[in-house]
């Protein structure tokens, strides 16, 4: 036995070599895996383009070896436009699909819910499409980070239009939940600040996706204002362009309107695309950068359509997840919310930052007015928006956001 115990002990310290080396290999070779959690049942037009996105950049970053030697994989779940839902996804997708990053969320009121979420589970989330602010400044945390430009930025984008317009009567028409709510208060306190005598003469606030749009249109006609703020989206916006055009609301009234501009809603206006709007939007067809023309030929040859801008958002989140996942060198949350702070991305509308005072990213909206070019709606006259311009000061998000 004495002559067999050196052998043994070499045995055994090849045996745990190998099982070592293997485990390395193992690690080496396996998968990072993001779960999104999101509204795609209730909200197609902009989801389905936004998943393509998603798709196109896991496909890209596969190809180019994937993030710290392993592959990304894309595990959705749909959250029925419920917060409660949301949550339960989520918690799902951490226990039985073991996930490494979550991000995702259409509505406000899932976003905040997944904000939550994300602080009390220590759990990164990267909140994609969602634009209420309370989620980078109200219900801020260090493990949620925000993509696209929230409803402060777009209304400093259009107050300095509305300001030109010179129209003293507003009225406002919104949907009644956090989004709504949100940007309709972020447009009145930006243009009171920029022209002091305006008056908000009427609000319409309908429930999501129940519009009555005749009522609604006749009380802002009653109302006799000089200009209109809408925030309506989806079939509340095209059930309230037809009723308008129909009574002939929009008449010599001026319109600012968010998202309006957007492909995913613009185009299913078709011949009832109003001409003249003043919108954020997404002019697919005429953006020229290298970076945009890049994605543009990517995105067609793939699914053989043009993107929306749900095709940007899906598609900048994971190529943000895969940056931050590179910079961390880990997908563990601390390490990786640490790396968002300041990290930049490349992105179809140029390169953006994820700012470390709020966790917003710098991304920017296209500017500019609608116009019905031959039974369907087009932005004409438009201009990119930094976003980096749009944001509060750094003492301004202090008072706004909590310590992380």
């Amino acid at each position: 036995m004495t002559t067999l115990r050196p052998l043994y002990r070499a045995t055994f310290a090849a045996t745990l070599a190998m099982l070592s080396c293997a485990s390395v290999t193992a690690y080496a070779q396996g998968v990072i895996k993001i779960g999104e959690v999101n509204s795609y049942k209730a909200q197609p037009a902009f989801l389905e383009p936004y998943k393509k996105g998603m798709e196109l950049a896991v496909e890209e970053i596969n190809a180019a070896g994937g993030v710290n030697g392993k592959k990304i994989e894309l595990i959705t779940r749909d959250d029925n436009a419920n917060p409660g839902d949301a949550v339960r996804v989520a918690e799902e997708l951490i226990s039985r699909e073991k996930i490494d990053v979550l991000t995702g969320t259409f509505l406000s009121n899932t976003g905040l819910a997944m904000t939550d979420f994300a602080k009390q589970k220590k759990f990164f989330f990267l909140a994609g499409e969602p634009l209420t602010d309370k989620i980078i400044w109200g219900s801020g945390n260090k493990y949620t980070y925000r993509l696209r430009p929230g409803t402060y930025m777009q209304a400093a984008m259009l107050v300095p239009e509305a300001v030109k317009m010179k129209k003293k009567r507003w009225a406002i028409v919104y949907p009644n939940y956090e989004y709504g709510q949100s940007a309709v208060a972020a447009f009145k306190t930006l243009l009171k600040a920029a022209q002091p005598d305006v008056e908000f003469v009427v609000e319409q606030a309908s429930p999501l996706g129940k519009l009555d749009a005749g009522s609604v249109v006749q009380a802002l006609a009653d109302a006799k204002p000089d200009a209109i703020f809408n925030v309506l989206f989806g079939a509340d916006l095209s059930k309230f362009v037809r009723e308008g055009n129909t009574r002939g609301l929009f008449q010599g009234r001026e319109v600012i309107s968010v998202l309006t501009g957007e492909p995913e809603y613009l185009d299913a206006l078709k011949d009832e695309a109003p001409n003249g709007w003043v919108v954020t939007g997404y002019p697919w067809y005429g953006i020229q950068t290298p970076e945009h023309k890049a994605f543009f030929l990517a995105y067609h040859g793939k699914y053989k359509d043009y993107p929306r801008l749900g095709s940007v958002v899906g598609y900048t989140a994971i190529k943000s997840i895969a940056a931050g996942l590179k910079k961390a060198k880990s997908s563990e949350t601390e390490k990786l919310a640490a790396a968002f702070a300041g990290l930049q991305v490349d992105s179809p509308f140029g390169k953006i930052t994820y700012r470390a005072q709020d966790h917003q990213s710098t991304m920017g909206a296209y500017v500019g007015k609608t116009k019905n070019d031959g039974g369907k709606g087009v932005m004409v006259d438009y201009t990119y928006f930094d976003g980096a311009k749009y944001l509060p000061s750094d003492a301004e998000v202090k008072k706004l956001r909590a310590p992380d």
